[in-house]
């Protein structure tokens, strides 16, 4: 029923946050001669601080329509190429000149932990210059009626697979942080069984392949409660009258709640400086206080089932690490990768994944030649910045581009016979 104390309570905030709309609109409006006064400032900001931090924030939208391509705005479009009851695969259509390629074909697999896929809109903008874009963008669970069945751990390993399938041969995929499992996963299996559609290159940045790396707050967590107390503690029913009501999942908000916990003053001081921003009349750096938590407050339901079995199988068992993971009964063996070059990347300020969880990938891929495998480590950038800012776009983008054209498949030399030797050995 906690979730749907959650719901009533904003619905009974609904005419407070009217009221304050309306306040901030009257003493803003420069018709008011109180808008000019630092009073009357101050009610319209105290107002509009109200409303933003009692609101729901639906989702957001990718709003690229453009991109620069050999110093020339290109248009860009939107198209769903791939739909499931949880996903959809988008592609970021480039209107080039006729003759032009667009670039090799790359699919960014966005985290499902919270968060929509258009909080990779600064990944996605700083790879459409390069590469044809696609991305995964999954559906709040909330928002899937019962009759779509379940989806967990398995059935997102079976997505991403179908996915390379649509996309044909000579794909690169990028998994930002929680897929990295499930992409690694994918393409284990896919390469076990000579699938001609595993992916040409695999990116991983900052993602938990290994979370007995140096563990960070988010791993000790799921040490210490053990997957019983999540269980009982944060797996909810999806209330009415969202389509999804009475699905199990874990709701948005609690993941949320624990993402601004970990940095609680920060937001703090965010939300104070954005008051004395509107007081002072500094309209830019509000817009960007705005501009931010209004992708960051906007949060999507998980399914129960995927969640559990994501913090069982990775933060508890380190099933893939031990060489334990199982895909519906077959194994998930890292060592078959063979044909798939491998790239990862971590921040040295990460606090999600520490430092060497996701380069410990390259101690199970060991049957992927030296020459196809590299790391790379961005100084002085958290766990956001793997994947979007400036450092990102000016350090790391350029050594994915450049790994992704040196390793895709009409690229490479002949592969010379090897040993092959597996992990479980």
């Amino acid at each position: 029923m906690f979730y749907q104390l959650y719901e009533l309570n904003h619905a009974a905030l609904q005419p407070a946050r009217a009221y304050a709309d309306a306040v901030r609109m009257l003493y803003s409006n420069p018709l008011n001669p109180l808008s000019n006064t630092l009073w009357g400032r101050s009610i319209a900001a105290t107002a509009e601080l109200f409303e933003r931090t009692t609101r729901h924030y639906s989702k957001p939208s990718f709003g690229i329509t453009s991109v620069e391509v050999d110093w020339k705005s290109v248009p860009v479009s939107e198209q769903v190429v791939w739909s499931r009851p949880f996903c959809n695969l988008i592609r970021f259509n480039k209107a080039m000149p006729a003759g032009k390629n667009p670039g090799p074909k790359l699919l960014i697999v966005a985290p499902m932990s919270g968060h929509y896929a258009t909080l990779l809109r600064g990944t996605v903008e700083a790879m459409l210059p390069h590469a044809e874009v696609h991305i995964t963008d999954w559906v709040d669970a909330r928002m899937v009626p019962m009759a779509e069945g379940s989806f967990d751990l398995d059935d997102y390993v079976d997505y991403v697979i179908d996915m390379l399938h649509e996309l044909g041969p000579d794909t690169h995929v990028m998994a930002v942080c929680q897929p990295s499992v499930p992409v690694l996963a994918a393409v284990s299996l896919m390469e076990a069984r000579g699938d001609a559609f595993a992916p040409s290159t695999m990116t991983l940045m900052g993602g938990p392949i290994d979370t007995r790396s140096h563990p960070t707050a988010v791993n000790a967590l799921a040490k210490e409660k053990g997957i019983d107390w999540f269980r009982e503690h944060v797996i909810m029913q999806a209330p009415w009258p969202a389509p999804g009501f009475g699905r199990f999942v874990y709701p948005g908000f609690l993941q949320l709640s624990g993402f601004m916990g970990m940095n609680l003053d920060r937001h703090i001081i965010a939300h104070k400086d954005f008051f004395m921003h509107l007081v002072k009349h500094d309209g830019d750096s509000a817009e960007k206080h705005r501009e931010f938590y209004d992708e960051y407050l906007a949060v999507m339901d998980l399914t129960a089932e995927f969640y559990l079995q994501t913090v069982d199988t990775v933060f508890i068992r380190h099933a893939l690490p031990k060489g334990e993971m199982m895909h519906r009964g077959t194994p998930v063996d890292p060592s078959a990768i063979r044909s798939t070059a491998l790239f990862t990347v971590e921040g040295e300020n990460d606090d999600i994944s520490g430092i060497g969880q996701t380069r410990a990938a390259h101690d199970l891929c060991i049957n992927i030649p030296d020459g196809m495998k590299a790391h790379y480590m961005q100084p002085a950038v958290g766990h956001y910045g793997v994947f979007n800012g400036s450092r990102f776009r000016s350090e790391i983008v350029p050594r994915i581009v450049d790994f992704i054209v040196s390793h895709g498949r009409q690229n490479r030399a002949p592969a010379k016979p090897r040993l092959v030797r597996t992990s479980r050995a």
